[in-house]
């Protein structure tokens, strides 16, 4: 969850930051009123199409960390799964090992009437 927000807070900088380089490069810089309007159209579309470029990379990575997150949880089920089986299986062998243990005592005792 903490990886989203950190993703999320360097887009907004970045976006944040390009728009602040944007302006100050248009008001210090010796440009007509006509050439800085086009100037700003060409860099609103620029950055607009950066943003979605930007907006498809985070989508991806997410959908990788995802897909990963997924992958480690099924991982590790399984390994609990395997580790609760085996577990059985020793509980079930052990009980096996001392029934046995206490048949034999009882059938080596002899009645106590004889």
């Amino acid at each position: 969850m903490a990886e989203k927000t950190y993703g999320i807070d360097f887009l907004a900088g970045f976006l944040v930051g390009a728009l602040v380089g944007a302006a100050a490069a248009l008001l210090l810089a010796p440009q007509s009123g006509e050439e800085t309007r086009v100037f700003i159209r060409e860099k609103g579309i620029e950055l607009g199409q950066r943003a979605d470029e930007l907006s498809d990379e985070a989508r991806r990575r997410a959908q990788e960390v995802q897909m990963q997150a997924k992958d480690k949880a099924e991982e590790l089920q399984t390994k609990v799964k395997q580790a609760v089986d085996e577990g059985k299986a020793t509980a079930t062998q052990k009980k096996e090992e001392l029934l046995s243990q206490v048949g034999d005592k009882t059938a080596g005792e002899e009645p106590a009437g004889a």
